[in-house]
């Protein structure tokens, strides 16, 4: 069964710092119900935009990466990706990250489309973008704290490693959805 309703916008309120870092910042946030004029204060990651980009070699391959991830305390496969810095553009941003984690840069890159990471308690957005004709071409340029396998594999290898559950980063997992299109377009001709 189905419901009619339509649930209510909470009006925001004000918001205070409970913890700053070098990634995000913790925020409470007061919200109010308009009908039943609950209050609460909500636990907000207030986050950068973020960019994962989708980078496919004159070959049909794509670029991975493999590193090592702090919160699961595994190495975990992914596409390039990293924080927008301010005032950057998504898809600049994406060629950067591209061009600083695996040493590729490419041609015609444009925005796949953008989601909300987890829209619970997160504000933030990752951009997904894409890169064609991608070769190696410059030295990579990692952060301090970055260190990564890059690996290149056919397209349809890297869905199977996703089925597989090989690739589990959920912004992975989107950029590949919004980039499946364009890949059946390849794969017939068009």
């Amino acid at each position: 069964m189905n419901s009619t309703h339509s649930p209510s916008r909470w009006e925001k309120g004000g918001s205070r710092s409970l913890a700053a870092t070098r990634i995000f910042d913790v925020r409470g946030v007061e919200f109010r119900h308009p009908v039943r004029g609950t209050e609460r204060e909500f636990v907000v990651i207030a986050a950068p935009d973020w960019v994962n980009v989708v980078a496919l070699t004159p070959d049909h391959q794509l670029v991975l990466v493999n590193q090592f991830r702090y919160g699961t305390d595994a190495f975990s496969w992914e596409i390039p990706g990293g924080m927008i810095d301010l005032g950057e553009d998504p898809v600049a941003a994406g060629v950067r990250e591209l061009r600083e984690e695996t040493g590729y840069t490419g041609k015609n890159a444009r925005l796949l489309g953008s989601v909300n990471p987890n829209p619970a308690i997160m504000n933030n957005r990752c951009h997904l973008i894409l890169v064609e004709d991608a070769v190696r071409t410059e030295h990579q340029d990692w952060d301090p704290d970055e260190e990564m396998e890059v690996r290149t594999l056919p397209v349809d290898e890297v869905y199977a490693w996703a089925r597989a559950g090989r690739i589990t980063h959920s912004l992975v997992l989107n950029a590949l959805f919004l980039f499946e299109p364009h890949w059946a377009g390849l794969k017939a001709g068009r």
